[in-house]
């Protein structure tokens, strides 16, 4: 689900009041718990994305469901977003949240593609090369796609290194399709 401003802002307002009552750690459990249970559960996502249903239910099966297991300021804030009918953005809230919650405690994001799963040898140069371009602690995310043939692509905060053949190809097959005998005008 791409990102929205609706969702960011919700987020970035729970972390205040997180930073505020000083339980950024704990809400970050929460959201990530929230984040995973919706990821996980086709049906749970459903229904929080279905408007037919009243939010009087939904926030009943929200409070049955994480009740127990979260912090009472997550659980009204739960609460709050599906009585302002903004139940369908729960999963990118929670998202954003861990996210911006990564940002505050200084740990970077890194995304790597490659074509075939890494080995621990090459996770350990990725991770090295990554860490003297960042200061503080890295999260590292693996992702396979076997369409960029080989190589990688490292995506780290707003910078994106395409080292991939797929890439390269793509420039080749442009470079070729230009006429170097033809004028220009």
């Amino acid at each position: 689900m791409p990102e929205t401003k609706v969702a960011g802002r919700y987020a970035k307002s729970l972390l205040g009041l997180a930073v505020e009552r000083k339980s950024e750690k704990r809400i970050n459990d929460d959201m990530q718990l929230i984040a995973n249970t919706i990821d996980s559960s086709k049906e749970l996502n459903n229904l929080l994305k279905n408007p037919i249903i009243n939010a009087d239910k939904k926030e009943a099966i929200v409070t049955a469901l994480f009740g127990s297991k979260i912090d009472a300021v997550t659980l009204s804030f739960l609460k709050i977003i599906i009585n302002k009918k903004r139940e369908f953005y729960i999963d990118d809230i929670a998202n954003q949240f861990v996210r911006m919650y990564k940002e505050h405690v200084g740990v970077a994001m890194a995304t790597v593609t490659t074509a075939m799963a890494m080995d621990e040898k090459l996770r350990a140069e990725v991770m090295n090369v990554i860490k003297k371009s960042v200061k503080g602690d890295v999260e590292l995310k693996e992702v396979v796609d076997k369409d960029i043939i080989g190589g990688y692509i490292l995506t780290l905060k707003d910078k994106q290194i395409d080292a991939s053949i797929a890439s390269k190809i793509n420039l080749l097959k442009r470079d070729m399709k230009i006429n170097l005998y033809q004028k220009n005008y």
